[in-house]
């Protein structure tokens, strides 16, 4: 008798007997290991991968599991790029920008000064070029990414006393992360790049005189507050910074295709789940923290307009040196430049008339 006609005739529990099995269920188990940037009591942005690794097993029946280890367990959080890309482990979950010591044109992945809002990025990184330009450049590291979350616009962070002018940035020792610290510096701050578990012992000792992380929830948890009394806004150089995974590029191939379209679909619902669940709790965590007397101050224009300069600035000498930024930049401002087209007819109106009238 043939495969086909003892599939017919005995049903799928004969089947199964017989050994012959669909390819899902003769897949022999997968294990991967997967390096966070972050700690683990964040359950926002940590949270990410423990989402993406659960969904992963459930779509697979168990056959491909993922443990996912906090930043420090298997290499120091910024390490994890280099661990992938040399094959240390299959995958990451982290922020591109942190690495654009390796090339600026790592931080266009994620979020740069004056960037696009998260629905605009996502936008851009799933409607336009911008996943296609991002993954080629990428691939001179061996690494291929997934979107793996998006925080929303951050806050601008905690600091230890009141920025009125652009005169009291100077001199300031200010934790901000990766490629923002290049406009920053020119205002006179000197940035430094510490990852999450490392900010609150260095904002209490005075090693640091301010410090961004992300928003209200996250910021809560880190206990910035106590620490430091004055909470700007917004963050100006993270209008919507994606978190992604990056794998790397030969244990993706590697990969049998049902498995790879289940990475990239575990991905997208990782990123989706991450901002819903800052949407959702942040807003309680700022109640919060106004009742614990943290004074909730906007950036004044002049430091934003100066910011917006500098940043300006900087991509105009990029784009001269660098010809990965120029040919990615290129591509994201123009996108960007007809988002804001789009946006402020509609969303901003909208947003601004709901804002002011009482719920």
């Amino acid at each position: 008798m043939d495969r086909r006609s003892l599939i017919k005739n005995a049903g799928i529990a004969g089947v199964l007997a017989a050994g012959i099995a669909p390819a899902v269920h003769a897949q022999a188990t997968i294990r991967w290991r997967l390096a966070s940037s972050f700690p683990k009591p964040l359950d926002t942005i940590y949270g990410g991968a423990e989402v993406f690794a659960k969904k992963v097993s459930e779509m697979t029946g168990g056959k491909f599991q993922i443990s996912v280890h906090a930043a420090g367990e298997l290499m120091p959080a910024f390490g994890v790029v280099d661990g992938v890309g040399q094959g240390s482990v299959e995958m990451c979950h982290t922020v591109p920008y942190y690495y654009f010591g390796k090339n600026e044109a790592f931080a266009i992945g994620a979020a740069i000064p004056f960037g696009m809002n998260s629905r605009q990025m996502s936008a851009w990184m799933y409607e336009g070029n911008g996943r296609k330009l991002m993954n080629e450049f990428y691939a001179k590291y061996n690494l291929v990414s997934f979107p793996g979350g998006n925080t929303g616009t951050q806050m601008g962070g905690w600091f230890r006393k009141e920025i009125k002018t652009v005169a009291d940035l100077k001199g300031l020792k200010f934790r901000i992360g990766g490629f923002a610290g290049k406009v920053v510096e020119r205002l006179g701050v000197v940035p430094q790049n510490l990852p999450g578990g490392e900010i609150y012992q260095a904002l209490e000792k005075g090693t640091l005189d301010a410090a961004e992380w992300v928003g209200p929830y996250d910021d809560q948890k880190l206990g910035f507050n106590k620490v430091a009394p004055f909470y700007y806004y917004p963050g100006w150089w993270e209008g919507g910074p994606e978190v992604d995974f990056f794998i790397n590029n030969k244990a993706l191939e590697a990969l049998p295709a049902e498995y790879r379209a289940i990475v990239e679909s575990a991905a997208s619902h990782a990123h989706i789940d991450m901002q819903a669940k800052y949407d959702a709790r942040n807003p309680t965590a700022l109640k919060q923290l106004v009742g614990a007397k943290t004074k909730i101050l906007p950036f004044p224009k002049p430091v934003l307009d100066a910011s917006f300069k500098a940043a300006m600035d900087l991509y105009g000498e990029l784009a001269e040196k660098n010809p990965d930024w120029k040919k990615i930049y290129s591509d994201y401002r123009a996108f960007q430049k007809d988002q804001i087209l789009w946006f402020r007819f509609a969303e901003s109106r909208f947003d601004t008339y709901m804002q002011g009238v009482t719920l």
